[in-house]
């Protein structure tokens, strides 16, 4: 027995040397390895992705780099980067890092090593804050709270960073949230997928863009697995959508515009011609009006004037008729003078009125084919609608809308007032012919008593003179009074017709303007017409503008660790903040017995 002891011992011995003899005949028997060192190696890509830990808060609290060389010939190769520590992550070479250089003996194909950085920042700002209840609340003390709560993550550039990463980087933000202890949760700028028995909130935020994003929920007792940041190229191609459909309703717009833009040209042709004729029509009607206030103020000497020849022709006529012989030539003479200047007088105002009514005519017929030039089309509230939105100046549209308000007012008050302005050049035409046969019964008055007068030598002159006084003093009572009616008809027509030239000189100033509103208006159409005539390409433009802000596709990749490094395929960000969680109570460990080691069991085989 206590030989077999003493075999097991030998043989344990053996078991323990021999491995080691090995080991020495194999270092003695091999040859030494080949110094590759000098030998420079090449490498085709290089990839990086940075991970970094942040506080629960958004901070910065480590960070390190694992580089991805692809190594197309074994050798030397170079890396650039300010390391605080190096890991080789391949094999057991030794890497070494000198003034922001990175050397190492790397083999064919991929090599991979981690750089820890200490003092370099990332290239975006991250704030995180927590709402409980409304009000702020540190994130260490909102583990295990209930109540309704809020988390507002903020992105912005770090101006300390090349910018690079900012302009073409988007952003993939997500958190994962227990539905058992989370209710009502709601992210306005996110989407919602339930993962299992979480629910998964995801944020994009889009290259040079800061946002705010938030989060609310509420939460019986809160907890908060790390918040996932990460950060890649925006690389992907974006295909521009088809805008035929919506550049050919751009089209009927611009149409539409267009024939606007006709439409207010011809109304601005008619409405001046429509303002030439009115103020035509005002000057003729101020100097009608005038004549008439003349010719009313001059009645009343008129009339008084007819009485007293009235009253002379029948004391003439009853003294003849008594055989008075205090009759003279003379008094025959001027009875027959005035009765010539009456008549005179009356036909020029007779000749007066018939030029007055052929000027109306002349303007009134002028300002009808104005007024009938004004189209009677009428403009929808729909189509005012989409001129407003068609983004034209809204005052010159509002100019727009006023102009053709009181255009169309315009037309429906002459179609009212059309009816007296036909009546004026007939009343016209009336009183001219009064007037021209007053006249003419004046003229005869007085050719009577001339020839009467020539023949007073002859025997029965007398009494012929005597008959003739008698008819011109009976005819001219009924002349008198005829005369009498047709000054209060002047009067009453003077009176009637000054509210009318009122009228017509507020359409004649009404008018004016308007043409000048529809000259401004026609300008205004006409710039938006212009500005307006390649709407459907300019609406292209602005696509093409807008996919090309967000099209990355010809992104060239940058190295984030050293400007320095070349043929970098890509570079992404990996982030994770801190988790939230209540602190599990420290659980009482029994004393376990120590497990005997290979020596230990060893010595209790001779035991």
């Amino acid at each position: 027995m206590r030989r077999i002891k003493k075999l097991l011992l030998v043989f344990a011995i053996i078991m323990l040397v021999l491995p080691s003899l090995f080991v020495s005949a194999e270092a003695g028997n091999s040859k030494p390895e080949e110094d590759t060192t000098q030998e420079k190696g090449e490498v085709s890509s290089k990839d990086e992705v940075v991970y970094g830990k942040l506080s629960a808060a958004g901070e910065r609290q480590e960070l390190y780099v694992v580089n991805t060389l692809d190594v197309e010939k074994a050798g030397n190769i170079v890396d650039y980067g300010s390391y605080t520590n190096l890991k080789n992550l391949t094999n057991l070479a030794e890497l070494e890092q000198k003034d922001g250089k990175v050397t190492v003996d790397a083999p064919e194909g991929k090599f991979y090593y981690q750089g820890n950085m200490d003092d370099q920042s990332l290239p975006w700002d991250i704030s995180i804050t927590y709402l409980l209840d409304g009000k702020e609340i540190a994130p260490e003390e909102l583990a295990g709270k209930a109540g309704h709560v809020e988390i507002k993550l903020a992105t912005s550039a770090n101006e300390k960073v090349d910018p690079v990463f900012f302009e073409n980087y988007l952003l993939q933000i997500s958190l994962s949230l227990n539905m058992e202890t989370y209710q009502n949760i709601k992210a306005p700028d996110g989407t919602l997928a339930n993962a299992g028995k979480n629910k998964q909130v995801t944020f994009t935020v889009m290259p040079e863009k800061e946002e705010e994003l938030i989060v609310e929920a509420d939460v019986s007792s809160f907890e908060l697995d790390g918040i996932d940041i990460s950060a890649v190229p925006s690389s992907m191609s974006i295909d521009t959508p088809d805008v035929d459909e919506m550049t050919g309703e751009m089209d009927t717009l611009t149409d539409a515009i267009s024939k606007v833009n006709d439409g207010v040209a011809e109304l601005e042709n008619g409405v001046a011609q429509l303002n030439d004729g009115a103020v035509e029509l005002r000057d003729g009607s101020t100097a009608y009006k005038e004549g008439i206030t003349s010719l009313d103020a001059s009645s009343e000497e008129l009339v008084n004037g007819s009485g007293s020849l009235k009253q002379a022709l029948e004391e003439m006529s009853t003294s003849l008729a008594n055989g008075s012989e205090d009759m003279r030539l003379g008094d025959l003479k001027q009875l027959e003078d005035g009765l010539f200047q009456m008549a005179d007088g009356i036909t020029q105002a007779s000749d007066g009125l018939i030029t007055l009514k052929e000027n109306y005519a002349k303007a009134y017929s002028t300002l009808d084919e104005a007024m009938a030039a004004i189209p009677d089309y009428e403009l929808s509230e729909d189509a005012l609608k989409q001129l407003y939105s068609s983004g034209a100046d809204p005052e010159t549209l509002d100019k727009l809308k006023e102009t053709y308000t009181a255009a169309r007012t315009a037309k429906g008050t002459y179609s009212a007032v059309k009816e007296g302005f036909d009546a004026v050049g007939g009343t016209l035409e009336q009183v001219s012919g009064a007037l021209a046969g007053m006249a003419g019964n004046l003229e005869e008055m007085a050719n009577q008593l001339s020839s009467s007068r020539k023949d007073m030598d002859s025997a029965d002159s007398f009494a012929q003179l005597q008959d003739g006084i008698s008819q011109l003093a009976s005819q001219y009572a009924s002349f008198h009074s005829g005369l009498v009616e047709y000054t209060d008809g002047v009067h009453q027509l003077s009176s009637s017709y000054g509210e009318m030239d009122e009228g017509i000189s507020g359409l004649a100033d009404g008018i004016g303007e308007t043409a000048n509103g529809v000259s401004e208006l026609h300008d205004g159409t006409a710039e938006l017409q212009e500005s307006t005539s390649d709407l459907p390409d300019q609406m292209k433009d602005e696509v093409n503008e807008m996919m090309d802000e967000y099209d990355k596709s010809d992104f060239e990749p940058v190295s984030f660790v050293s400007e320095k490094n070349e043929a970098v395929s890509s570079v992404q960000f990996v982030l994770k903040t801190e988790s939230i969680k209540q602190e599990e109570p420290e659980e009482t460990e029994e004393p376990v017995e120590e497990e005997k080691g290979f020596w230990d069991r060893l010595k209790d085989l001779f035991k």
